[in-house]
């Protein structure tokens, strides 16, 4: 049932809602609550006079309250509390909080906060929000999508919760990733927030803390498995098609071996993209390619190593190889078979060779040949670890997605900064306490040299009269202008073509002044202007590839900053109730 619809004045022109509901139903729903910021018109016309006190608030005022109460928050759990129960009270007002105080607040509404949240989801819940589907339920889910308020539905983020961030199973408590996935969507890209859905395929959990907590609110049984689960997954697929048939699907912190499969089989079906795996990597790549300027070097002069081959790890290996690298590589006249010579993979069981037992699919390109490694001195013949490759490889690039602390010591470190003049250091799991190793331990290691990106935020460190900093390499810079020049462009897929035109477009946004600072990465105030030029990228590259609308960039770009919504309060007027 719809409660509102967006409606544009055929004589002024003015852009206003037409809403269906009234009083204090009205009054309680977070998408269309001004809390005090109806107007004397509003309040008569929607059956709100005396319902709320007699003073009209302008955003700004009910901003300033909001900060007020934020900042009597004693620590990151309760200001993540503080500002989801603002999300369920008053949506506008909570993103323009959230789009001023960006730098402050995402480090809360999503890493590392929200992993916190999500080990606890069941026990601060407040209020539902998304859609949970299960196993009982799948069979009505054409009446459940039929049953949401929204006027339309453009983005779906989703996930089954079985590996969240570095955390693991954590079933339906999992749902705090796509809600902070959608936070991030209209604040960093702009998308509408009443054309957002959040979902949690809630088929179980294998995780005994949960199943044997007395508050967990999710499906108490073993997670559904197998063919069982795939069918499910079609299940809901098809569901969206049906009632959602424009709608941008996000697959989100899915398990490796379920990842890769439902990416594979689903993007030619479905505009959709894999967040972990494609964002991830496109944004690691941007990363890279800010440090090649810095450095002066070419892609052809690194080797790379990466450090955990999940979804993350196998992603950027193949935004590494198959993207840039292969692009630049090839202009440069270096032949293929000398790729993977580059790119040196490493998991808990040391490197990745072609002979290694249980290498699945993704890893499989980015194993070495015995010969790599021919001659190479070991500290133990029987494994090959992550110094020995740093070392015999001379590596001058590592990339951590292991989520085990530490990883990156002193030892590797310093093996790292001996081949390079400029080493290139990304410490990439998150939440902080899964970091391979910190800003300032890169900083001691390398004698300040070093070139250094965090999946989280890290302070900037003192070195010698000279401030260090770390860019936060947050797929945030990515998927939200990703998913908006897909859905402006009208595209039918999304393509590694889209995601390496979005690389480009912010690796091109760092100016020269935040290389000299060595910024790799735009700043994250400034992350709303990347969104809009990845999504202008976006765009074109759809265009010029036959699968967006046959538009101008001047048309493109156009559309693209139009699309991108600011908080503000949008005129109400009384629609019929026969249009419910």
């Amino acid at each position: 049932m719809k409660t509102f619809s967006f409606k544009v004045d055929p004589l002024t022109g003015e852009e206003y809602y037409e809403v269906y509901i009234r009083g204090r139903q009205l009054l309680n729903d977070p998408l269309l609550s001004k809390l005090s910021g109806f107007t004397q018109e509003e309040r008569l016309a929607l059956g709100l006079d005396g319902f709320v006190r007699p003073s009209v608030s302008t955003i700004e005022a009910q901003a300033q309250r909001c900060m007020e109460s934020y900042g009597r928050k004693q620590d990151d759990l309760e200001r993540y509390i503080y500002l989801q129960s603002l999300l369920d009270r008053c949506e506008v007002l909570f993103y323009h909080v959230l789009c001023n105080h960006l730098a402050q607040m995402v480090p809360i509404v999503y890493t590392p906060t929200v992993g916190h949240a999500c080990m606890q989801l069941s026990h601060i819940m407040r209020r539902y929000r998304g859609l949970y589907l299960t196993p009982d339920n799948v069979g009505n889910i054409d009446q459940i999508f039929k049953s949401v308020s929204r006027p339309v539905v453009n983005l779906i983020v989703v996930t089954d919760g079985e590996r969240i961030l570095g955390l693991g199973d954590l079933g339906s408590d999992g749902m705090g990733i796509p809600v902070g996935k959608v936070n991030l969507y209209v604040a960093a890209g702009g998308l509408h927030p009443a054309c957002c859905l959040p979902i949690c395929l809630d088929v179980g959990t294998n995780n005994a803390r949960l199943l044997e907590d007395p508050l967990y609110l999710g499906y108490r049984k073993p997670r559904l498995e197998g063919q069982p689960y795939f069918d499910f997954i079609e299940r809901f697929v098809l569901g969206v098609k049906r009632c959602f048939p424009e709608a941008l699907l996000q697959w989100e912190d899915f398990a490796k071996h379920k990842a890769f499969t439902l990416l594979e089989r689903y993007r030619e079906r479905i505009l959709s993209f894999n967040d972990d795996i494609q964002g991830t990597g496109a944004t690691t790549l941007s990363a890279l390619m800010t440090a090649m300027q810095i450095k002066g070097e070419r892609f052809r002069d690194q080797c790379f190593v990466i450090l955990g081959m999940g979804q993350a790890g196998s992603g950027i290996a193949a935004n590494i190889r198959n993207a840039n690298i292969r692009n630049a590589l090839r202009a440069e006249g270096v032949p293929d078979e000398e790729l993977n010579r580059r790119i040196f993979t490493v998991e808990q069981t040391g490197l990745l060779l072609e002979d290694t037992p249980g290498l699945e699919a993704p890893q499989k390109p980015f194993a070495q040949p015995r010969t790599a490694i021919a001659g190479w001195k070991l500290a133990d013949p029987g494994r090959i670890g992550l110094l020995d490759v740093v070392t015999n490889a001379r590596a001058t690039v590592i990339i951590g997605v292991s989520a085990r602390q530490g990883l990156f010591d002193d030892s590797v470190l310093k093996a790292l900064a001996a081949n390079s003049e400029r080493p290139v250091v990304f410490a990439l799991s998150n939440p902080t306490s899964k970091s391979e190793c910190t800003l300032e331990s890169v900083v001691r290691a390398t004698e300040g040299r070093a070139l250094f990106a965090a999946g989280s935020p890290f302070a900037p460190v003192d070195w010698q009269g000279t401030r260090r900093v770390a860019s936060q390499c947050n797929n945030m810079f990515i998927f939200p202008g990703v998913g908006l020049g897909a859905l402006v462009a009208s595209s039918p897929r999304v393509t590694d073509g889209m995601f390496l035109a979005g690389s480009k477009a912010l690796s091109g946004m760092v100016t020269a002044s935040q290389r000299e600072r060595g910024m790799l990465l735009p700043e994250i105030n400034d992350v709303r202007e990347a969104s809009a030029r990845v999504a202008i990228a976006v765009a074109r590259c759809a265009r010029d590839a036959g699968h967006g609308r046959l538009l101008s960039d001047e048309q493109l770009e156009q559309l693209v900053r139009k699309a991108q919504w600011r908080p503000h309060f949008t005129p109400y007027r009384a629609g019929t109730t026969s249009a419910v």
